[in-house]
C-alpha cells in the first residue's frame, strides 16, 4: 500500500511517500522538497551480534551526479568513495538518531540515503535525516523517534527555515537543528559573531518547524507502520552483580575521588577490572562481558553522583574550571606559522601554509563547481591516546572535527582582496583527553596570527558536558574524555570576545531543555573568555609580516575586455611575463589578477608591466617610453606595452633638429608627453618634458 503524507515546512511542501520503493527493506521512504528527492532505507539484521558491546549502526549517504543532471568526471565516469560533503551529511543523520535506539539492540542496522534529484536550491542532507527517521518509524525496528531536522539562516533580523544557497550566503548564521517533539537532539553550525541569545532564538524557531515534522511522521506511522519487534533483555545474575559490587565498589569510589592523570586512572581501572575477573571467572564462566559491563556502569554512576552531590569531577575541578593552558608559537621553523596549544592532557600542533591561487581546492558535487581558499585538516593519530592503530585514509570523525574547526575560524579570515593567499591549517592531535576539536580551533587561530594572517579576531573553543539525573543536572566546562564518554552531552562552542562563530552539540539522552542549553551557552562564554585571555598573553595581534618562506602574492585588476591582452595570442603574452619575471599569474573571469613569486621585486615589476599593458593613455600624461623606430620626420615611441605614438621631429627639442638621429637612437628610453589623440593615433612631445632654454637676457 502506497502512503503519502505532506506538510508545509518553511512555507514549502514537504512530502513523504512509502510503500512504492525498496519494499524489501524494513522501512523505506522517498522525501521530496521542491524538486529535491531523497530515498532513505532502514534495514536491520535478524540476529544479535553477541560478541559486540555496542549498537552496530551504520549510516550511508550518497549524492549521485545524475541527480543534478551531471556526469561524473574522471576516467571511470562513475562515483567513487564518499566525498567530505557526503561524510558530513551522513553524520547529520547518524548523530540525532543514534541515541534513540533502545539499549540492548545488538542487531546490525543500516540506514542508507540516496539523492535522486537535486533542484540546485534545497540541500538534500536535511531530507536524508527526515527520511531516516521516517523509514525507522514505519519499520519494525525499535526506535524511540521520530525526529525532525531543519536548517536555519538569518538575513537581517528574520530567521529562515531551510534557506536556499543564496540565502545562506547572505546570512550571519547557519545551523542545522534536529530534535524530538519536546526537545533538541543535535545542533551544528557556524555564525559571524552572534550572541548566545540570538542562537537560542534560532533554536526555538527551528523547533517549531521540527514539531510539524514529528506530527507528519506520527501520522505516517499510524497509517502504515509495522509493529516493532520485541527485544529480549538479558537479565544479569543478581548474585553476580552483588559479588562484583562487594569486590569493586570501594575501590572504584577511591579511584573516582582521587585526582589522577588519564594514564594513571586507566591503569587503576584496569587493575580493578582484572582483579574482579580473576576472582569470579571460575565461578561465573563465560560472563566476562557481563562483568565488564557492570564495572563500567559502576564507574559511570560513581562519577555522576560525585558531580551532582559534591560538584567535583574526576580531576578535582569544579564544574566551571578550565584545565591549565600552555601555548608555544613558531615551534616548526620552516612552516609559515605554527602553534602548540596544550590544555590539560589535550594537545594540538597546528601549522599554517600559505599558497597561491593554484593551490585552491576545487569542489565538484551536485552544486556548480567552486573553489575553496581556506582548508583545515584535522588528524587524530592513534598514539595521541596511547594506542597502536592503522594509518589509512581520513576517518569520518576526523572529517567532522576538521569541518567544525574550519567553520569556526573562517568568518575571521581577511577577504581575498586584502589577503590573496590560499590558506591551509593542519592540526595534528598529539595528546587527547577531551575536546581536541576545540583545541584545534585555539591552535588554528594562534597559528594564523603567528603567520601574519590579518584575522579580525582571535577565536577560542570549549567543549561543555552534562550530567543529568531526573530534574538534577550539572553543566561541565572543558570536559575530559571520560566525562564525554560517561556523560550526557558534548556541546562544543567556539567564538571571539564579540560572539559565537561555531558550534556543535550531540547528546546521549532523549533531548535536553532550552534551560539547560541556555546555561551551557553562558557557561561556555565564561570559559571562552578565560581561554582567549590565555591566548592573548601569547600573542595580541597578527604579526606585521608573513614568513619569509611564504610565496610573495600581489593583486591587481584589469577590465574584463582587456583580459585577452594580458593573455595574448595563444597565451604568448602571459607566458612571456611569467618567464621574464619568474612569477606565476592567475586571471579570473572578473579580471582579478594574482601574481605569485619568490621575490617581491620581481612580482612588483610583473604587476607594473601588466598595469602598463592594460593602461589607457591619458592626454597630458608623461611616459618613459622606448624609441622603436626612427624616420626622417620623427620617431615612433612605445609609451605603454603595445601602444606607440609619433614623436614628430618638431617636438624633439626646443631648438631646431635637422636630423632625428642627431638626438635619438633606436632602443633609447626617453620621457615624452601625450599631446593629443586623433583617430586612434597618439601625438607625443619630448620638448614638453624639457626645461625651456634661457633667453640671452636671462643668461
Amino acid at each position: 500500500m502506497i502512503t503519502i503524507k505532506e506538510t508545509l515546512i518553511g512555507g514549502k511542501p514537504l512530502i513523504i511517500e512509502t510503500g512504492k520503493l525498496a519494499r524489501q527493506s524494513n522501512g523505506a521512504v522517498m522525501v521530496t522538497y521542491g524538486d529535491t528527492m531523497v530515498l532513505v532505507t532502514a534495514v536491520c539484521g535478524s540476529e544479535d551480534k553477541e560478541d559486540l558491546d555496542f549498537f552496530p549502526l551504520s549510516v550511508e549517504y550518497r549524492e549521485r551526479a545524475f541527480a543534478a543532471g551531471k556526469i561524473p568526471g574522471g576516467f571511470f565516469k562513475r562515483e567513487g568513495k564518499p566525498t567530505e560533503k557526503e561524510i558530513l551529511s551522513a553524520r547529520l543523520i547518524d548523530r540525532p538518531i543514534r541515541p534513540l535506539f533502545p539499549e540492548g539492540l545488538l542487531r546490525e542496522t543500516q540506514v542508507a540515503a540516496f539523492v535522486y534529484s537535486f533542484d540546485g536550491e534545497n540541500d538534500p542532507d536535511i531530507l536524508g535525516a527526515i527520511g531516516a527517521s521516517a523509514a525507522l518509524s514505519v519499520s519494525d525496528i525499535p526506535f524511540d523517534g521520530p525526529i525532525g531536522e531543519v536548517r536555519v539562516g538569518r538575513a537581517g533580523s528574520e530567521f529562515i527555515i531551510n534557506p536556499t544557497h543564496s540565502q545562506i550566503d547572505a546570512s550571519d548564521m547557519e545551523l542545522v537543528v534536529a530534535g524530538t517533539y519536546d526537545s533538541i537532539m543535535m545542533v551544528e553550525g557556524e555564525a559571524k559573531n552572534v550572541s548566545e541569545d540570538d542562537l537560542l532564538e534560532a533554536l526555538k524557531f527551528a523547533h517549531q518547524e521540527i514539531q510539524k515534522l514529528i506530527v507528519l511522521q506520527n501520522e505516517l506511522r499510524e497509517a502504515c507502520g509495522k509493529p516493532k519487534f520485541e527485544l529480549k533483555p538479558k537479565a544479569i545474575d543478581e548474585n553476580l552483580k552483588k559479588e562484583i559490587y562487594e569486590l569493586a565498589l570501594e575501590k572504584f569510589k577511591n579511584v573516582v575521588a582521587t585526582t589522577l592523570s588519564k594514564e594513571e586512572r586507566s591503569a587503576a581501572n584496569k587493575e580493578i577490572t582484572e582483579s574482579v575477573l580473576t576472582a569470579l571467572s571460575e565461578k561465573y564462566p563465560e560472563q566476562e562481558k557481563v562483568m565488564k559491563l557492570v564495572l563500567h556502569d559502576m564507574e559511570k554512576d560513581l562519577m555522576r553522583e560525585r558531580i551532582l552531590d559534591a560538584g567535583l569531577r574526576l580531576d578535582g575541578r569544579n564544574t566551571t574550571q578550565i584545565r591549565p593552558i600552555t601555548i608555544e608559537l613558531g615551534l616548526v621553523k620552516r612552516t609559515h606559522g605554527s602553534s602548540l596549544f596544550t590544555r590539560g592532557e589535550t594537545q594540538s600542533l597546528t601549522t599554517l601554509t600559505l599558497g597561491t591561487k593554484d593551490d585552491e581546492q576545487i569542489i565538484d558535487g551536485l552544486k556548480e563547481e567552486y573553489k575553496k581558499r581556506f582548508m583545515l585538516h584535522y588528524n587524530f593519530p592513534p598514539f595521541s591516546v596511547g594506542e597502536t592503530g592503522r594509518y589509512g585514509g581520513v576517518g569520518r570523525r576526523e572529517v567532522g572535527h576538521g569541518n567544525l574547526a574550519e567553520r569556526s575560524l573562517k568568518a575571521m579570515l581577511p577577504g581575498e582582496d586584502l589577503f590573496p593567499y590560499t590558506i591551509r591549517l593542519n592540526s595534528d592531535i598529539l595528546e587527547s583527553n577531551g575536546s581536541s576539536s576545540m583545541a584545534t580551533v585555539c591552535a588554528g587561530s594562534l597559528a594564523l596570527m603567528d603567520g601574519g594572517v590579518p584575522v579580525s579576531n582571535a577565536v577560542a573553543g570549549i567543549a561543555m558536558g552534562l550530567v543529568k539525573e531526573g530534574d538534577r543536572f550539572a553543566v561541565l566546562s572543558d570536559i575530559l574524555g571520560n566525562e564525554d564518554h560517561l556523560g550526557d552531552m558534548d556541546f562544543k562552542v567556539a567564538g571571539t570576545d564579540q560572539g559565537i562563530t561555531g558550534f556543535q552539540m550531540d547528546i546521549k539522552i532523549q533531548g535536553i531543555s532550552f534551560e539547560i542549553m541556555q546555561k551551557a551557552l553562558y557557561q561556555a562564554k565564561e570559559g571562552r573568555m578565560h581561554i582567549l585571555g590565555k591566548m592573548k598573553e601569547a600573542i595580541v595581534a597578527p604579526r606585521e609580516s608573513i614568513s619569509p618562506f611564504a610565496p610573495v602574492m600581489l593583486l591587481t585588476k584589469v577590465k574584463t575586455e582587456k583580459i585577452g591582452m594580458v593573455i595574448g595570442p595563444g597565451g604568448k603574452m602571459i607566458q612571456g611575463i611569467q618567464r621574464d619575471y619568474g612569477v606565476d599569474i592567475s586571471i579570473e573571469d572578473d579580471g582579478s589578477v594574482s601574481i605569485a613569486g619568490t621575490s617581491m621585486e620581481k612580482a612588483s615589476k610583473a604587476r607594473d608591466f601588466i598595469r602598463a599593458l592594460v593602461a589607457e593613455p591619458e592626454i597630458g600624461a608623461v611616459y618613459h617610453g622606448k624609441v622603436i623606430k626612427i624616420t626622417d620626420f620623427g620617431a615612433f615611441v612605445e609609451i605603454l606595452p603595445g601602444t606607440q605614438g609619433l614623436l614628430h621631429i618638431s617636438q624633439i627639442d626646443h631648438t631646431r633638429v635637422n636630423k632625428v638621429t642627431d638626438v635619438l637612437k633606436e632602443g633609447e628610453m626617453i620621457d615624452v608627453k601625450l599631446l593629443k589623440v586623433e583617430n586612434g593615433k597618439f601625438s607625443l612631445s619630448r620638448k614638453a618634458t624639457l626645461e625651456q632654454p634661457k633667453s640671452q637676457e636671462e643668461k
